[in-house]
């Protein structure tokens, strides 16, 4: 493992000032690689909340609110280049926190995360309103304006990725913004609360409040100063800031978990689809809201496609996140990992049969060997609950109707793919799958400007380009009397 983790937390992020939390607590900061303490993040609690939604209201008040948006999208811009500046030293902290491998923080979710400011920097010049004909003597017309001050809680396996993916699109629409990462996995906002600021933001515009979940997030999530919150998480967690953000009547935007459904028909590219499949649940320790943890397989090359991934599963050896040749990190905990292994468990007395891993390597950190499932009914534990770990189930099926049932006999909907060579069929299955994104011949893409988002319990709606301002921003309408 990387010598010297230890890491020196300058502090939540609150009205330009970087400092403790009131209390003065700390929550230990572990490595998944080895589970050595790598830094004390802190602790905060209702009040620092509080200070936080303080700074972000007085920042509306002030110079933020009053700035154009050329202006804005000038900051963005500068974040960008920033986040990219600063490339090695978040990739570093991203690999320590998560464990997943540095390289791919380093090409990944670096690049990607300053992509989203570069983006939004120009999206923030095409929010616009409208003029509208309406009866009698008026004019009529319409403004885009800021949602006011909206909190931002992201989750520990894409810590900066997604936290730039909201704070991007918030600041752009000219919101004030108050971002709760996941207590495993703050040391990237934080940072990144410091950039923004060393790159011209101003106090107040982006305040970040490490903490834990059911403490600074419960209490973002009630704050009455709070006019929207968005939360990327699990389907339980979602279901609770629903009940706990009524009383208060927030906007919500919710993404949550998924149980993506893969499906490859046997006249598909036989070797890209069976590549990708193994990516598509191994990528990120299979801890990616859009793994494809579902593989469905036409009958007559189901055993060719399941027998191609689970050698490529066996051929992946976790290793230390560190090393250039890793491919697959650790899971995010001790506790994750039990949560992992469980399911395997569950899924072998089911009747489902191992054709790779199964089991944990026996060395330090919060490993999981890849394991892929064969003989997978879709009723199976396995197949309709979230692992959120390296854990892949194969299906077969015999026709295009059945297999679009079988996908859709899930309670989420983030994402599907479907491999084939039929032009007519790809689009035909694409617009029957209940799901927010669905891949034809490719898996995991993604762009600054393409919504995502999902359907049923995997919660409602959309990140990322022009349709995220759906949720920053609010609806005036003007009616001017000409008579």
């Amino acid at each position: 493992m990387a010598d010297d983790k230890r890491v020196t937390v300058g502090g939540l992020v609150i009205g330009g000032e970087v400092g403790p939390a009131a209390s003065g607590k700390t929550i230990a900061d572990r490595f998944p690689g080895d589970g050595s303490v790598i830094a004390e993040i802190p602790a905060g609690a209702e009040e620092d909340i509080d200070r936080a939604v303080r700074a972000a209201q007085a920042a509306l008040a002030g110079s933020w609110g009053a700035m154009s948006a050329p202006d804005r999208a000038a900051i963005l811009r500068k974040i960008g280049d920033a986040i990219l500046a600063h490339g090695d030293e978040l990739a570093r902290l991203e690999t320590l926190d998560t464990g997943k491998p540095l390289g791919e923080a380093r090409m990944i979710d670096v690049p990607m995360s300053a992509d989203l400011f570069f983006y939004y920097a120009g999206a923030a010049l095409s929010i616009e309103g409208r003029t509208i004909p309406v009866k009698g003597p008026f004019f009529h017309y319409t403004l885009r304006e800021p949602l006011g001050v909206v909190g931002l809680i992201v989750p520990w396996n894409f810590p900066l990725l997604i936290a730039a993916r909201k704070v991007a699109a918030a600041l752009a629409a000219g919101d004030a913004v108050v971002l709760k990462p996941a207590a495993e996995t703050s040391l990237t906002a934080l940072r990144l609360g410091e950039i923004a600021l060393a790159a011209g933001l101003p106090p107040g515009a982006l305040n970040v409040v490490s903490g834990r979940g059911t403490v600074a997030g419960a209490a973002l999530v009630a704050h009455p100063g709070v006019a929207g919150l968005s939360l990327t998480g699990s389907t339980e967690t979602g279901k609770t800031v629903m009940r706990n953000a009524a009383g208060t009547l927030k906007r919500l935007h919710l993404e949550l978990g998924g149980k993506s459904a893969n499906i490859v028909f046997a006249d598909a590219d036989l070797d890209t689809a069976a590549k990708y499949a193994a990516a598509a649940i191994f990528y990120n320790a299979g801890e990616v809201c859009t793994a494809g943890s579902r593989l469905f397989v036409e009958r007559s090359v189901h055993d060719e496609i399941v027998g191609r991934v689970a050698d490529r599963a066996k051929k992946i050896v976790p290793g230390d996140p560190f090393d250039a040749k890793t491919r697959l990190g650790p899971v995010i905990s001790e506790s994750h990992r039990e949560k992992v292994l469980g399911y395997i468990e569950a899924g072998k007395k089911e009747g489902a049969r191992i054709v790779a891993g199964g089991d944990a390597p026996d060395r330090p950190g919060y490993f999981v060997n890849p394991t892929v499932f064969d003989g997978v009914r879709n009723d199976m534990t396995v197949a309709r609950e979230e692992i959120f770990g390296p854990v892949l189930v194969a299906l077969d099926f015999d026709d295009e109707a059945g297999v679009v049932r079988a996908a859709n006999a899930s309670e989420f909907g983030l994402a599907a793919a479907i491999w084939t060579r039929d032009v007519k069929r790809a689009h035909r299955v694409a617009r029957q799958l209940e799901a927010g994104t669905v891949w034809i011949n490719c898996y995991n893409q993604y762009d600054a400007a393409s919504p995502y988002g999902g359907y049923k319990s995997s919660g409602f709606g959309r990140e990322s380009g022009l349709e995220a301002f759906e949720f920053y921003t609010r609806s005036k309408s003007v009616w001017v009397n000409l008579a």
